[in-house]
């Protein structure tokens, strides 16, 4: 049961992030998924799960975006590992707590990829910084943390992390 629920969120990912989230940018940029997913698939389910969905689903969006196939597959690898680390360990993840943390996870990610990317001279890394990085992290902390804050107030959430981690 959960190969399907996890292979069907990987697959239903993809076509939302391509074809549904372009039509809604903020601030020129739209939020990943992938990496949402990825840091909630980890909190609700475990490390390992946390890690082997980030493998996946860095890999599968680095087939069809222009990112990095490897900074893809390591961050969002990592990402789901410390979010599975997390929800283990912490007792009360609020979405405060997760938001904070998607913070971070995004603005690691997108300074890697930033890093990774041959910017020209008037796209510097300040640059991206300024204008990508940190208006994505915002972004994905702001929808994690919303999704992550509608499933704890109308789902029976710790009912389902006790079942599904066992």
């Amino acid at each position: 049961m959960k190969a399907l629920v996890i292979a069907g969120l990987i697959a239903g990912l993809i076509p939302v992030q391509s074809a549904l989230l372009p039509h809604m940018t903020l601030w020129g940029v739209m939020p990943d998924l992938g990496l949402i997913v990825v840091c909630l698939a980890g909190l609700f389910a475990g490390e390992l799960e946390g890690l082997l969905v980030g493998l996946a689903v860095g890999w599968i969006t680095g087939l069809f975006s222009a990112a990095d196939l490897t900074v893809g597959m390591v961050t969002k690898g990592t990402v789901g590992y410390l979010a599975g680390v997390a929800g283990r360990h912490i007792v009360d993840v609020t979405p405060a707590v997760l938001v904070l943390g998607l913070l971070a996870a995004s603005c690691v990610s997108g300074l890697l990829t930033a890093l990774v990317l041959t910017l020209n001279e008037q796209q510097d890394l300040w640059w991206a910084l300024r204008t990508v990085v940190l208006p994505q992290a915002v972004l994905d902390g702001a929808v994690g943390g919303a999704l992550y804050w509608l499933a704890w107030s109308r789902l029976n959430i710790e009912r389902f992390v006790s079942e599904y981690r066992t």
